[in-house]
């Protein structure tokens, strides 16, 4: 007989158990009572749903991975996707995989519509003068800073159902949650004191035990208000910070013409998206919270003093507020110019750090350390000046202000909360409840007072800190109107040089100016034309430029090759600059093709520009890869454009097409050279300017790479000095002539008068050669002279000592006049040199 359990169920378990055989019970009556055809469709559809929650997280899984497969290919090979909505798909790193991140392009009628607020503000906020404010412009709490901050929210808010609308709305419902939890501390600090004045222990334990959830909960709302805070920076940041990269980075140009044409923001243009921008979005992140916040919990906290101290308490309060205000506005430093002043001073000196960082090869072949470095101490000692006066005013200020708003506002307060006791007709609801307890029990009485002093305390403590929050708000504001002054400065900066939107009011535009621009540029032409075209040399608006050539008319049509000529500081890269669109057209026309890379026009200038990616980014350069895939092109078709660059080795040598590297350290000059003809290679256009882009190539790889881009059907415009590439043109375009240098002349290579001037070279160098005899025959005396004194291995026979004097002197003569024949011997031999190098070049164009 088995052995009967003497363990007992707990009442847990044989509650569940319960719980369990009803629901058991229910459902198989429930099931008892349905039809068969119920059953089975019950249980057709319970196996539907199972296989298709499976299969739909199989797909989704399988999708996962192949976006995550995909993102890695991407980050690998530096690339992005193109969607439908004209948008862009990239992938970067995060943590052990890639973040998906999706950029939509600004609109151009969003650029449209911005334009009036940052180029033709309103005349009331002081900068509708028609003028973008400069960078230096002394920034303050007025008209103009609500504009300039207003101006930037609309871009970064665009519209009440975005993203920063959203955090905006959920960090002041969480603000809105302190204020209310500050009250509900208030209240419960007082009942807390009250039980333990009163002995309650009972009471008194609860109290503790509300305090510590009611914590809780506020050490969570507090932790999200600092959180959103940092969101609502980034967000702001981003838009930002995308804005001005549309605005800066497109077909105009705004990048190039910012520093090289405008001049409105100086050289640090970088100083103004990075740091400027960065502490703008934070402080205007901050101002929501510091500003906000405060001024809600001041209309309560008063309110509910109010009630419980009674009006006079109040009109003390707002009193009290209005001559703090006053006083700090009156002795507060200008902070916002201080702080401009400062992010300037900053950029300079960073900027000093990057111009040392990219010409610290040049700088350490001329051993220019300590200069560059009296350079960089001498800004940072402006910069520490500066900033060692920023800190002497506000040690003054931060004593005056913690004074104001620490102890004077707590001995006020003090004052405040004695009104009830005191004067109880004056104490509101305090008054009231000392009025109705005068002749009850003097313990409970004193017990309601302390409780309702703690009260008071805390509110009075939490105003004093919405109320310095205020206070301090001042400073804050001064620093944002300075932040907030540079940023609008560059956005109205990029809006002028993007709508090309340069006058001057009350007077005249100075001549060759950007406000003077009268040409035109025509794109869509087949070949490369100006007609009567000034080339002048920019200046900084509003100044005018300086004129290289008066008038220049040419046409080149394809197949006919031109080689611009002429001595350095002419104007030659000048023609390639305003083709191009980098300088303006003051006067004439100039045609070129519409597109720029395939089946349009490309441009090498002097100094090859090696981009930051892989190898592959570096031939296909400014395509990416999905451009090179849109193109039907690959790695194949790279490598034969490598190999007719002669650089068909480099995939190997490096690592393949995916290596990464700080490519214009890795190559030599030749190579960067030879890299952007495999460039022009790859896109196979159909004009070219090639700016001096072979010197630091031998003659015979230059030879094979210019048959090269002939054979590719490609017109080559050359920019050189050397005279042995006419073989390869059709057109020679000779600039530098006339007594000013400022004539040219358009002609084609290998004409009869061309060629009477080779052979009038040709017979002054043939003079010059024959002279060479002489010169040899001149320096065999000089030798047989000199072994004549100087016996190479012979007796040192001493002159007599009364033929000492004079036979010292006949040497000093004598090798004088050996080192004036043996310069006059370098001389010639430097001349023979010479002249053999001009006339090797001069036969290779008379053999052409």
């Amino acid at each position: 007989m088995a052995v009967q359990s003497t363990l007992r169920h707990s009442a847990a378990e044989e509650a569940l158990s319960a719980f369990i055989d009803k629901y058991t019970t229910l459902i198989r009556a429930r099931l008892g009572t349905t039809s068969r055809q119920t059953r089975l469709l019950a249980t057709l559809a319970l196996a539907a749903s199972i296989i298709l929650a499976g299969e739909g997280s199989r797909r989704w899984w399988k999708r996962s991975r192949a976006e995550k497969e995909q993102g890695r290919k991407l980050v690998r090979t530096n690339s992005w996707l193109h969607n439908k909505d004209g948008s862009r798909t990239i992938y970067v790193p995060y943590k052990d995989g890639t973040s998906k991140v999706v950029i939509h392009g600004t609109k151009p009628l969003t650029f449209e519509a911005h334009r009036r607020l940052f180029l033709n503000p309103p005349r009331v906020s002081g900068l509708g003068d028609g003028h973008v404010p400069a960078a230096q412009t002394k920034p303050g709490l007025n008209l103009a800073f609500l504009h300039q901050f207003l101006s930037l929210m609309s871009i970064m808010i665009p519209r009440w159902t975005s993203k920063e609308a959203g955090l905006l709305v959920s960090h002041g419902v969480f603000l809105m949650l302190r204020t209310y939890l500050s009250l509900v501390v208030a209240r419960l600090d007082g009942e807390i004191v009250r039980d333990l004045v009163a002995g309650n222990g009972k009471l008194f334990l609860w109290g503790l035990v509300k305090w510590c959830g009611l914590g809780g909960f506020a050490s969570y709302t507090n932790a999200m208000i600092k959180f959103l805070e940092s969101k609502v920076s980034i967000a702001f940041r981003t838009r930002l910070t995308r804005y001005i990269h549309d605005l800066y980075l497109n077909d105009n140009l705004n990048y190039y013409k910012l520093s090289n044409l405008d001049g409105g923001v100086g050289q640090g243009a970088d100083q103004f998206i990075t740091q400027d921008l960065t502490l703008f979005c934070a402080a205007a992140a901050n101002l929501y919270s510091s500003l906000g916040k405060p001024f809600v919990d001041i209309c309560v906290f008063n309110y509910q003093l109010y009630r419980s101290l009674g009006p006079l308490a109040l009109t003390g309060l707002l009193s009290n507020y209005f001559l703090t205000a006053s006083i700090l506005r009156r002795l507060s430093p200008p902070f916002g110019k201080l702080k401009a002043v400062e992010g300037r001073k900053e950029g300079d000196f960073r900027g000093l750090h990057a111009r040392l960082i990219a010409n610290a090869e040049e700088v350490a072949f001329y051993g220019g350390a300590e200069m560059e470095k009296t350079f960089l101490n001498k800004e940072f000692k402006s910069l520490k000046n500066w900033m060692e006066g920023i800190y002497m005013l506000k040690i003054r200020y931060n004593i005056l202000e913690d004074f104001i708003l620490k102890y004077s506002w707590s001995a006020y307060g003090y004052l405040l909360s004695s009104l009830p006791v005191f004067l109880p007709a004056w104490g509101g609801l305090g008054g009231v409840t000392e009025q109705s307890h005068s002749g009850g029990e003097k313990h409970g009485r004193e017990r309601e007072r302390m409780k309702d002093f703690i009260t008071n305390k805390r509110l009075m403590l939490s105003l004093a800190d919405a109320g310095g929050r205020m206070m301090y708000s001042i400073k804050d504001l001064s620093e944002l109107a300075g932040y907030t002054s540079r940023v609008y400065t560059l956005i109205s900066t990029l809006h002028r040089a993007h709508a090309n939107a340069y006058y001057v009011r009350g007077r005249e535009n100075e001549l060759y100016s950007l406000s003077d621009v009268q040409g035109t540029i025509q794109k869509g032409f087949d070949g490369v034309r100006l007609e009567n075209v000034p080339i002048v040399a920019p200046a900084l608006w509003p100044q005018g430029g300086e004129e290289l050539i008066e008038s220049l008319s040419l046409i080149v049509r394809e197949g006919d090759h031109l080689l611009i000529s002429g001595p350095n500081g002419i104007g030659k890269s000048a023609i390639s600059r305003v083709i191009a669109g980098l300088w303006p057209v003051y006067r004439g026309l100039v045609s070129r093709p519409k597109n720029n890379g395939e089946d349009g026009i490309m441009f090498l200038p002097q100094r090859p520009y090696l981009s930051i990616g892989t190898l592959r980014d570096q031939v296909i350069y400014p395509d990416g890869e999905a451009d090179m895939r849109d193109k039907r092109k690959n790695e194949h078709d790279l490598q034969r454009a490598l190999d007719q660059a002669k650089l068909g080795y480099l995939p190997s040598r490096e690592g393949g097409w995916d290596t990464r590297k700080e490519w214009k350290d890795v190559l030599s000059g030749g190579e960067k050279q030879r890299l952007a003809i495999a460039r022009l290679l790859y896109h196979e256009p159909k004009y070219a300017f090639i700016d001096e882009g072979t010197s630091a190539v031998s003659s015979d790889v230059e030879g094979l790479l210019y048959e090269t881009c002939k054979e590719k059907g490609i017109t080559l415009i050359t920019i050189s000095t050397r005279a042995s590439l006419k073989k390869y043109h059709t057109y020679n375009l000779v600039l530098g002539m006339g007594e000013r240098g400022d004539e040219w002349e358009f002609q084609r290579i290998g004409t009869q008068r061309e060629k009477m001037h080779v052979e009038r070279e040709l017979q002054e160098l043939r003079e010059r050669l024959a002279q060479v005899e002489k010169w040899k025959a001149r320096r065999d005396d000089i030798e047989k002279e000199l072994a004549k004194v100087w016996v190479e291995g012979g007796e040192d026979l001493s002159p007599p000592p009364y033929v000492q004097a004079e036979a010292g002197e006949e040497k000093n003569q004598t090798q004088s006049g050996a080192s004036m024949d043996a310069s006059m011997v370098d001389d010639s031999r430097t001349e023979e040199t010479q002249s053999e190098a001009e006339t090797a070049e001069l036969v290779s164009a008379e053999e052409y």
